[in-house]
């Protein structure tokens, strides 16, 4: 099996992480080709997003989808729950981390520049932005009286929670900081204790340097100038394929 990923992607450090706890060896990891972001990347790819894993020409998107359909394929070591209420509450927790946390933080980013821009916009800049600032906050306050109090996300162990967490809480670390806001995971004890916590663990260590490798290279190219003629360039193309600019 072959996964597209990049180290900035929070989607695809997730799965990555999964991949690192699990101990597969039989992935072969690939970064995206040129033509990411173009049309013609989307021929191959419709959603236009990675993770994609490839599993003998079947291709399957979506972190969450490329989760689930690991743990099926390798059950063991499980990264799901002993109890069908153990796996739910799991579930819970990935879904905070992914869909409430990183997806918020991710858009946040795109909009206010904070990791495209020499200068990002701030995020109180606009109702929008400062709703999307507002959401990832309140997630982490609903995360803190949800996460574990013994290094994990839950059930003492790793978890697909923590696969969903870790580059969901570095995201903020990230992202809020650029786009004007405070990191509020400081103030939130319970979210402090599990982040200090989990980043010792090799898995997440590991993939928290993949990440930081990822930041350090977007912003090189963001300093010389890579990052807007990529944006120019895509922008184009989208043009001339659908007659107006890419959303």
């Amino acid at each position: 099996m072959k996964l597209y990923t990049h180290d900035l992607s929070p989607y695809a450090a997730r799965v990555r992480m999964q991949i690192y706890a699990k101990g597969l060896k039989d992935i072969v990891f690939e970064q995206p080709g040129d033509d990411w972001g173009l049309p013609v990347f989307r021929e191959k790819f419709p959603i236009g997003r990675i993770p994609v894993l490839d599993a003998d020409g079947a291709l399957i998107p979506e972190s969450e989808v490329i989760a689930e359909y690991l743990e099926e394929i390798h059950p063991e070591p499980s990264l799901l729950g002993t109890t069908p209420r153990e796996t739910a509450h799991i579930r819970k927790l990935a879904r905070l981390g992914d869909i409430y946390i990183i997806n918020n933080a991710f858009m946040l980013s795109r909009l206010t520049g904070a990791l495209s821009r020499k200068t990002p916009a701030d995020a109180r800049d606009n109702p929008v932005t400062d709703q999307l600032a507002n959401e990832v906050v309140r997630s982490l306050r609903a995360l803190d009286t949800l996460i574990g109090s013994d290094g994990f996300a839950c059930c003492g162990r790793i978890t697909l929670a923590d696969c969903a967490l870790v580059p969901g809480l570095f995201d903020v670390e990230v992202i809020l900081p650029a786009a004007g806001v405070a990191s509020p995971i400081p103030a939130l004890a319970n979210v402090a204790a599990y982040w200090a916590a989990i980043q010792k663990n090799v898995h997440a260590a590991r993939v928290l340097s993949e990440l930081r490798r990822g930041v350090e290279e977007r912003r090189a190219a963001i300093r010389t100038g890579e990052i807007e003629q990529f944006r120019a360039d895509a922008a184009a193309a989208w043009k001339a394929v659908d007659g107006q600019l890419r959303p």
